[in-house]
């Protein structure tokens, strides 16, 4: 199933709506061709709520269905595999899938 958002970045109220108390200060644009990191900075030292009127539109789909199956793991063992993985320069969640790929490639042949 694949529901469908559009609109603004914010939160929709049903029935009351709670007080909003407005800022007295004059908003300002947003920051036009600004680089990602330009950006960032802006909103560090401002709050996207006093934008989101110059926001444009949106829409994107969202696949709810994906799922990635989640596998407890002992306590002691993640260390240990977060530094063999940063000795090898990758995720331990990649170790940990080649591990076990290379384990059942070893009980097919058996």
């Amino acid at each position: 199933m694949i529901n469908r958002i559009a609109g603004h970045v914010g939160i929709r109220y049903y029935g009351e709506q709670p007080e909003i108390k407005m800022r007295k200060n004059r908003v300002q644009s947003l920051p036009k061709r600004e680089s990602l990191s330009g950006i960032v900075r802006f909103f560090d030292t401002h709050d996207l709520g006093d934008y989101l009127d110059q926001l444009p539109e949106v829409e994107f789909d969202i696949n709810i269905k994906s799922k990635k199956p989640l596998i407890a793991l002992d306590q002691e063992i993640i260390p240990k595999l977060n530094k063999i993985a940063k000795s090898r320069k990758i995720p331990a969640e990649q170790l940990v899938n080649n591990w076990l790929r290379e384990k059942l490639a070893i009980s097919k042949r058996a």
